[in-house]
């Protein structure tokens, strides 16, 4: 049975847009956010989704327990550009059913 859930990811212009993903394939944010084509091609998740680059960043801005940061992730972000307390690396949040209502920010590209 698929469950898609609600998310809404401001993107780089500002415009949040409302989104239902799904949660039965394996997606991750960065993949959501390509889906539906919210940032422009080659700008987001350059490295495949591998937490080597941080086109992917972006704020959480709702209340949402994620998944810890893994040493990848936070030595990505240690050398990111643009990061704040919330920042997160999209590629590295798994859709799930527990991330009904989930708000994010794309971050800047530079």
């Amino acid at each position: 049975m698929t469950q898609d859930i609600h998310i809404q990811i401001i993107d780089r212009d500002g415009t949040p847009h409302n989104v239902q993903a799904p949660t039965d394939m394996a997606l991750n944010l960065m993949e959501v956010v390509r889906l539906f084509e919210l940032a422009p091609e080659g700008t987001i998740g350059i490295c495949g989704g591998m937490a080597m680059c941080a086109s992917c960043q972006c704020y959480v801005q709702s209340n949402h327990k994620l998944t810890e940061k893994l040493d990848d992730e936070h030595a990505m972000l240690s050398e990111a550009f643009n990061v704040k307390p919330t920042s997160r690396l999209g590629c590295q949040i798994q859709i799930s059913p527990e991330l009904e209502g989930l708000k994010i920010e794309l971050a800047p590209e530079d």
